[in-house]
């Protein structure tokens, strides 16, 4: 092992020993280099003359580039073209921290570790399983979950993912998740996405305070936990009663055997898709600076390794769209829109003919929602009817239909579902 990485891993353990003991072999192997190419270029910075960078610069000192781009980016160059570090812009993660807290009250006055930048939400997911998942154990997710994780974590680092039941009586099915939490085995790894992907469900406040509670007692119980949020959607509730607060709020501070990671990004919440810019933050109850520093030492270690750094300029332009005067009221706008949408469909589903065929799983937030289609319907040969009688694209995970509305305008509500009732009509007379 590199005398770094043991460094950090003393350091860790030091702390709390339950983050080294959550860590993968390769999480306990990762460091960021201070030292060789990296640690002799951060001591030559400020030389008049230094020939330490792997980067083209101009004879003024400015970023060499190309006028044919340059002449389109209005940023400074230094904010487009150089690499960013690894861990991120200094500033924007500090912005990017301070709106965490903004949004989620329950956060103050609790310690987080500062956000390091990941290629966004499906990078941020990989790192964590870089760091935490050993090929052959266990992820818990809901039976309803972004497909990706498969690509993520089983495919890239061997895990398995382990399914509970996501919902009972019209909402989360808490004790699923218990006994699953329950089952034997010292470590857990847990995905927790909210609003969910492919469903748009977000737990009630209520819900919100079970999970925890569940999380809790498992950890009381003994169970080491990794606890992955992902943010992708967060923000877009369209309910009352249902909690606008990560969960990553609730477990921030529960239990010393609970580490937390927020998973988080511009992409869907600032509608930049193309810009690739994620976070991963770090909190577990007692943490230490010296705690964070280190798991963002990996992380950032991890993310050198694995990609170099994040887009400069991507990062560039969203710090300056957060610190606009208008950024609150244009994010406002898009919700609306997007509230708008959600309404039309609920609106639309109130006509009980629809039953006939298939049933809305529970939704409120989001990107989508889901239909469940009823026994005896195919969900393939539906869906090829969609597309070739009524020019209608819906994606069937398995005979439940997910409906992006994030994707259609409110006016097309009532069309979408007519197509969907006709081509279940048209499979039934076939």
């Amino acid at each position: 092992m590199n005398p770094q990485a043991q460094e950090l891993n003393e350091i860790l353990l030091s702390q709390n020993s339950v983050v080294f003991d959550l860590l993968s072999e390769k999480g306990k192997n990762i460091f960021f280099p201070k030292k060789g190419i990296l640690g002799q270029s951060a001591e030559a910075k400020g030389t008049r003359i230094n020939a330490t960078i792997g980067a083209a610069i101009e004879d003024d000192g400015s970023p060499m580039r190309l006028e044919s781009i340059a002449e389109k980016i209005n940023l400074s160059p230094n904010a487009a073209f150089p690499y960013a570090p690894s861990f991120g812009r200094p500033d924007l993660r500090a912005k990017w921290q301070e709106m965490i807290y903004d949004k989620n009250p329950k956060l103050k006055g609790q310690k987080l570790s500062s956000p390091v930048v990941t290629s966004a939400l499906t990078h941020g997911i990989s790192m964590a399983g870089y760091l935490f998942l050993n090929e052959g154990e266990e992820v818990i997710v809901p039976n309803l979950f972004w497909g990706n994780y498969n690509l993520a974590l089983t495919n890239a680092y061997g895990a398995q993912l382990k399914k509970f039941n996501i919902f009972k009586n019209g909402g989360f099915d808490v004790e699923a998740l218990k006994a699953t939490l329950m089952e034997p085995g010292e470590k857990k790894v847990l995905i927790l996405n909210f609003p969910n992907n492919p469903t748009g469900y977000t737990p009630t406040f209520e819900e919100m305070e079970a999970i925890a509670t569940v999380i809790k007692e498992a950890a009381e119980a003994g169970k080491k936990i990794v606890a992955i949020t992902d943010d992708a959607y967060f923000g877009l509730v369209f309910e009352d009663g249902i909690a606008k607060e990560s969960i990553f709020a609730y477990l921030s501070d529960l239990h010393e055997n609970v580490l937390a990671l927020k998973i988080d990004g511009a992409t869907k919440e600032d509608y930049v898709w193309g810009f690739r810019v994620g976070f991963i933050t770090y909190a577990i109850k007692g943490g230490t600076t010296e705690l964070y520093q280190a798991l963002e030492n990996k992380t950032g270690g991890a993310v050198r390794g694995n990609i170099s750094n994040s887009s400069n300029l991507s990062q560039s332009l969203l710090l300056q769209a957060f610190e606009s005067s208008n950024y609150g009221e244009q994010k406002q706008a898009k919700f609306e829109i997007m509230q708008t949408r959600y309404t039309a469909i609920k609106e639309v589903l109130k006509d009980d003919k629809y039953g006939n065929y298939f049933t809305s799983l529970p939704y409120n937030s989001g990107y989508f929602m889901c239909v469940q289609l009823k026994e005896g319907l195919d969900g393939e040969v539906i869906r090829d009817i969609l597309i070739n009688k009524y020019s209608i694209g819906i994606i069937n995970l398995n005979n439940v239909f997910r409906v992006a509305f994030s994707a259609m305008a409110a006016g097309d509500a009532k069309e979408l579902f007519e197509g969907i009732y006709n081509a279940c009509k048209d499979f039934e007379n076939q």
